[in-house]
């Protein structure tokens, strides 16, 4: 028989970066008794994000970082022909890393949904999941863990 649990974890983060999740969740996983399912991991706010990547060369995920530092800068926006004036932010009251913290979470994941099974997440070899701080500043994050399965 099917059965769900709605649950929430809190991650505190160290600032921009990368916070390796996956044990917390499986924990979470386990306590609920569930063993097989889905689970669906929302992230509650709007400037951090959630990713599975590789888990075994930590430098894959300093070219992440780098990759959409570059993409969304920290000072302001210009055109993408790399031409023009660059005009910084409008929105700012949070500090001058909020608005491009709020770019990069939308252009990467605030959920996922990943199968269990034996308890824990099922999850490649040198996979993990990471919730991805975009903000300079430590932060304690909210994520909601939706579980259905048997």
């Amino acid at each position: 028989m099917l059965r769900q649990s709605l649950l929430q974890l809190s991650v505190s983060t160290a600032g921009e970066g990368f916070d390796d999740i996956t044990e917390a969740l499986n924990r979470q996983i386990a306590a609920s008794g569930l063993q097989l399912g889905t689970a669906t991991i929302a992230c509650l706010h709007t400037s951090c994000s959630l990713t599975v990547n590789e888990n075994a060369d930590p430098r894959v995920l300093v070219d992440l970082a780098a990759y959409l530092r570059a993409l969304v800068p920290q000072d302001g926006v210009r055109s993408l022909s790399g031409l023009g004036e660059r005009r910084a932010w409008v929105h700012d009251e949070e500090g001058p890393d909020d608005m491009p913290a709020h770019i990069r979470t939308a252009l990467t994941c605030t959920s996922l949904s990943l199968p269990f099974q034996s308890g824990r997440l099922l999850l490649g070899t040198w996979q993990a999941v990471y919730l991805w701080e975009h903000r300079t500043l430590p932060h304690q994050r909210r994520l909601s863990l939706h579980l259905v399965g048997e």
